[in-house]
């Protein structure tokens, strides 16, 4: 399929889903630019020598499932529909855990039945036909309350994470790192672009959780490069606990750090900088373990 067909079957759908949820409050379209960009493209009205958009279109189609509000957020990869969109679902009924088992149940579905197809419709029969079940099922599976004992509790670890992706430049997942890293109180920084690095410190389970819902988004290749994992005096006060998590963190917060892009499409960072910033931080160790080569 070419570059030209995907596009015509991206508008295609966003047209048909435009016309099935009509208002804003069963669809947003929040980037209506990647939108026109891509009709110009398709329908030709940009000069015929122009390259495709840089941006696909990104959206949130939202449902009431009896009592629940449910809401698809979708973005197109470039390759779509060769490639599966990337879909996340959110729903207050489920947990964390269940989002993410959710998430990967539904991307299997996909796989199996949809490859190759415009598919999010069949996305959201899906989540409609299983998420009620899902959740009664989870709730079943449910173990009991465990009676407190007396043994010593497991001790607490600090973590540090070194995720590396081919590549980073879908901004519904740059918007997800920052809000993630954020809501679970994890420091470090994340370099889109490509190669895509992202660094996340505090708690063990903190980490864990971030580290079970980046991966299952649709990459071309990601991996934890390497990981520390330091174990902490459980015998403290919790409030001294804080500040022995705290005291190892090489990073003050989290941000999105950019070193000088280059490349046609502004896409690669200036690894020398990138050096400097890990050094400044004292972990520019890490470096020859992302590219081989000792930074400078």
């Amino acid at each position: 399929m070419s570059m030209l067909e995907r596009a015509e079957c991206q508008l295609a759908e966003i047209e048909l889903l435009t016309s099935m949820f009509p208002t804003q409050e069963e669809l947003e379209i929040t980037d209506q630019l990647a939108l026109a960009e891509l009709r110009d493209y398709v329908e030709g009205s940009a000069s015929t020598d122009s390259p495709p958009p840089l941006s696909t279109p990104q959206f949130f189609i939202k449902q009431k499932l009896d009592t629940m509000d449910v809401i698809l957020s979708c973005a197109y990869p470039s390759e779509y529909p060769s490639v599966l969109p990337e879909i996340t679902v959110r729903c207050a009924g489920l947990s964390r855990a269940q989002q993410t088992q959710i998430h990967t149940d539904l991307n299997a579905y996909l796989m199996e039945n949809c490859q190759g197809e415009v598919c999010v419709l069949s996305a959201v029969d899906w989540v409609k036909d299983n998420l009620q079940l899902f959740i009664n099922n989870s709730l079943s599976a449910a173990p009991a309350p465990k009676k407190e004992s007396s043994s010593p509790q497991p001790r607490e670890v600090f973590s540090r994470l070194w995720i590396y992706s081919h590549h980073i430049y879908n901004k519904t997942k740059r918007k997800n790192i920052l809000e993630w890293s954020k809501e679970l109180g994890l420091s470090g920084f994340s370099m889109p672009g490509k190669p895509g690095i992202v660094c996340v410190e505090g708690p063990h389970s903190a980490c864990e959780e971030f580290w079970s819902r980046v991966k299952v988004l649709t990459w071309k290749k990601i991996m934890i490069r390497h990981r520390e994992d330091i174990p902490l005096d459980r015998q403290v006060e919790d409030s001294r606990a804080v500040e022995s998590i705290d005291s190892l963190r090489k990073f003050t917060g989290f941000e999105e750090a950019m070193f000088d892009p280059h490349g046609n499409r502004g896409n690669h960072m200036d690894l020398g900088q990138l050096y400097q910033f890990l050094n400044e931080k004292g972990c520019c160790d890490v470096f020859q373990m992302y590219f081989g080569i000792e930074g400078r």
